[in-house]
């Protein structure tokens, strides 16, 4: 992996602690967008789009702004300390965690690696790309590809994603106390 990955590994992994760790609500709720958006950047670098999208918007953007809302429109306990009672067996059980992780991120394939199983690597015939354009219309009878695999191959968890930016939708005209139909 690249200095941008382990980059954004350790970012990543530096925000979740702080969230964790954060007492004072807004920290907290501030530290898990940078969690979220940094999420959706090392997805990004990962070649996955339609995951960084769904992060960004729902990760970053929507369940910040719905916590942030909440917290305005209700009482705020003022903290002084912002590590007031730290849970020391659940920081170690993270920490471990963290450890078990960190040792197995140097086996990833390193993205766009021709010897990844995903490329085709010795471990398929041939690349999941390459099977989607030559099959999609005997399996699917779609003639786009991309629409095939969103709607076929992948359909349950393309109707997963629509139904969670549903919610959210629904969630903040909730919160925001507004008509749905005016």
């Amino acid at each position: 992996m690249s200095a941008v990955a382990y980059t954004l590994a350790v970012f990543i992994l530096a925000t979740a602690v702080a969230t964790a760790l954060f007492r004072d609500v807004l920290s907290a709720i501030v530290v898990f967008g940078a969690y979220s958006l940094g999420m959706a950047i090392l997805y990004t670098y990962l070649l996955a789009p339609d995951v960084a999208m769904t992060e960004a918007a729902i990760g970053a953007g929507v369940t910040t702004i719905l916590l942030l809302l909440t917290i305005a429109r209700t009482s705020r306990p003022s903290t002084d300390k912002l590590f007031e009672s730290v849970n020391v067996p659940g920081v170690i059980a993270a920490g471990a965690f963290v450890l078990v992780l960190l040792t197995l991120l140097p086996e990833m394939y390193a993205v766009g690696d021709p010897d990844a199983p995903i490329w085709g690597g010795g471990v398929l015939e041939q690349t999941p790309s390459l099977y989607y354009v030559q099959n999609t219309y005997a399996d699917t009878s779609a003639q786009n590809a991309v629409s095939a695999v969103l709607a076929s191959y992948r359909g349950f968890d393309t109707f997963g994603e629509a139904v969670v930016v549903f919610a959210a939708g629904i969630a903040v005209l909730l919160v925001l106390k507004r008509e749905v139909f005016t």
